[in-house]
């Protein structure tokens, strides 16, 4: 599945909080890291708290004493340090992707830089819209990395469209591997959460429109159902779940009820991000939810 993981990191306790999924992952899945750190230009001296790497010397020996510090010694971890200055952090991590070719891209979301990039789509955006790497967001704690042992509770949102669906292998194939419930959820909009024109639907004609969204959720069901006895043909614990309402409320509603240890999105980026993610959920639930979260590429049908 993952046989190479690029970790971007700045320097930063709190960018170390990728750290420790991705030794779990290198080792249930015998992966190949590859730490990252890219030289800035024009930088603070100080990011997050901590001393800024500025030069080749500092960020290699940084690096080094981060891969003895968390990975174990039969996990094979390599280095590299892009020494050029950039003053685009996020087009060179994408750059990256294509000189390494990773199967899989581990990185925290800290505020200022991370969180607000991601909301921009300024990298999950740029990478997923290559259609190749998905992107594994984990949240970083107060003092950075935490803990991280598996994946237990995978949710994994639908909504019906079998592009969509891409991501389905993904997310069972980790729960193949780690033995973990598989959780398949969808969404169906109230009255009052309706997006752009199908609101404007709604207040011209409540009644008709309720008796749609009602259908919807019975296809819903039924279409839920479909996927989830597909799953546990191949021996998987599978359990389905249609919420009404706004769908990133209803992800991370869902997600922190069922104590999800993994979020798996399917998103298009660029243009199809805006198609999948009416009314910016995927930016909500980057932000809010408490859960990691696993980006994954998909491509029109």
């Amino acid at each position: 599945m993952f046989k190479h993981l690029l970790v971007p990191l700045d320097g930063s306790k709190l960018a170390e909080a990728s750290l420790p999924a991705a030794v779990m992952l290198s080792q249930a899945l015998g992966s190949t890291v590859t730490l990252l750190h890219i030289i800035e230009k024009d930088v603070s001296p100080e990011i997050h708290g901590d001393r800024h790497l500025t030069n080749n010397d500092e960020a290699c020996k940084y690096l080094d004493e981060v891969a003895q510090r968390f990975f174990p010694p039969n996990v094979q971890v390599e280095t590299h340090v892009h020494t050029e200055q950039v003053s685009d952090i996020t087009r060179s991590i994408v750059d990256h992707t294509g000189e390494f070719a990773p199967d899989l891209i581990v990185m925290c979301t800290h505020g200022e830089g991370g969180l607000k990039e991601i909301m921009m789509g300024s990298i999950a955006q740029q990478v997923i819209g290559r259609g190749k790497t998905p992107i594994l967001l984990v949240k970083a704690g107060e003092e950075g990395a935490v803990p991280f042992t598996s994946f237990k509770k995978i949710l994994v949102p639908l909504d019906g469209k079998a592009e969509h669906e891409q991501c389905l292998p993904v997310a069972a194939g980790l729960a193949q591997l780690f033995s973990a419930n598989l959780a398949l959820l969808t969404v169906v909009h109230t009255l009052g959460t309706l997006p752009g024109e199908r609101a404007a639907t709604g207040w011209m004609l409540p009644g008709a429109t309720r008796a749609i969204l009602d259908l919807d959720e019975q296809t819903a069901e039924e279409y839920l159902e479909k996927q989830a006895a597909e799953q546990r043909a191949n021996g998987l614990k599978v359990s389905t779940s249609v919420r009404r309402g706004d769908p990133a409320q209803q992800i991370l509603a869902v997600a922190q009820a069922q104590g999800t240890d993994l979020i798996v999105l399917g998103t298009h980026g660029k243009g199809g991000m805006k198609a999948f993610w009416a009314g910016s959920v995927a930016p909500k639930v980057v932000v809010e939810a408490k859960s990691p979260l696993l980006l994954v590429p998909v491509k029109r049908n």
